[in-house]
């Protein structure tokens, strides 16, 4: 039996992940634009703190359907705040935001013709 505080396994640090809510652009961008702006963000992404590895995984969990993105912050040890993962917090305290752009597309995606 555990004290009347103690918490399951598992309640707390992860959280369930799921789809982001739709967002708007400021103003209407391509795909290419799109890929060029989540591209300069992960290069950038280390200089602003936290771990390198950790950084990864938020990436491969960003790039992955629901149920491989939930096994890979699980395993990385990843504290989910948002379950869109906009914030994120390493095992050390270390805060990770992630911009819209990296967790979806846009609703006013100009489509490639």
């Amino acid at each position: 039996m555990g004290c009347a505080g103690s918490r399951e396994k598992g309640d707390e640090t992860s959280k369930k992940i799921r789809k982001p809510k739709p967002w708007k652009h400021s103003e209407p961008i391509t795909r290419a634009q799109l890929l060029r702006l989540r591209e300069e963000f992960w290069d950038t992404a280390p200089h602003y703190g936290g771990r390198k590895e950790i950084w990864d995984a938020l990436r491969a969990a960003t790039e992955a359907d629901l149920t491989l993105a939930q096994a890979i912050v699980d395993s990385a040890g990843v504290i989910v705040q948002n379950p869109d993962l906009s914030i994120c917090y390493d095992e050390r305290g270390a805060k990770y935001e992630l911009p819209n752009y990296i967790l979806s597309e846009p609703t006013n995606l100009i489509r490639d013709s």
